[in-house]
């Protein structure tokens, strides 16, 4: 690995961490890495409800600079029905997280992220979106992602899916917090009654080209509904994003 990459470190749930992490960070420490330290609160966990697990994730990242002297800080809260970062309460608990870290510190922060749905489906596009939106409305400075379909399929992840979450943070540019709430709303209620339902969508190599490693015809028109669906909510013209 090269000086300027990140070294992980996980915290475990709820605020918690075992002695092979802290050996971990007593390492990285000395050699002076840069520190990424990850956790993932979970609603509906340990942690309880909306309230406790707001609290217990701004402690997260605070525990983060304190106990593994992290650089930056990963965050990821996850629904514990349904094991995503998507949903309308973890998207909520993110926002609310990042808000007051960034008004009270002045440290770095990312998030990552666990839509339901799969590659070449509209549905794991609008769910990336809205976690960006989210992320670029809170000020975060790194967007990780997109682990398509939970992440727990190999090969289920494509780069359309990290094209739509840069380009929705872009469409949201320069928007108040009210018109950010507005989007948010309408675009989580195209998708929070499918998670049952949701398709984990197609490997890789069904929805791509892996020769010249671009989207396939159908991906593509998937794509361009994914863009008039982000335009008619009000976003900038994904035109007009550089």
């Amino acid at each position: 690995m090269k000086r300027s990459d990140s070294h992980e470190v996980s915290q475990l749930n709820e605020l918690k961490i075992d002695n092979s992490a802290l050996a971990f960070v007593q390492h990285y420490v000395q050699v002076g890495d840069i520190i990424m330290d990850e956790q993932m609160p979970i609603y509906g966990g340990y942690a309880g409800g909306m309230n406790s697990v707001a609290i217990s994730n701004v402690s997260t990242h605070i525990n983060a600079f304190v106990m593994s002297q992290a650089t930056w800080h990963l965050d990821g809260p996850v629904h514990v029905r349904w094991g995503i970062t998507t949903a309308r309460e973890a998207l909520i608990l993110a926002g609310a997280a990042n808000v007051a870290m960034e008004e009270k510190t002045h440290t770095m922060t990312g998030n990552q992220y666990y839509p339901i749905a799969g590659p070449d489906t509209l549905m794991c596009l609008l769910e990336s979106a809205a976690q960006a939106i989210v992320d670029t409305g809170s000020g975060r400075e790194v967007m990780s992602g997109v682990a398509s379909a939970k992440g727990v399929y190999r090969d289920y992840y494509t780069g359309m899916e990290a094209r739509a979450m840069a380009e929705a943070a872009k469409g949201v540019r320069g928007f108040s917090a009210s018109k950010i709430n507005e989007i948010l709303d309408n675009l989580v209620k195209k998708y929070e009654e499918d998670y049952a339902t949701a398709d984990k969508g197609k490997r890789f190599f069904e929805c791509y080209d892996v020769e010249t490693v671009t989207p396939n015809e159908h991906y593509l028109k998937v794509y361009d509904q994914f863009r008039e669906e982000m335009e008619g909510l009000g976003l900038h013209s994904f035109d007009d994003v550089d």
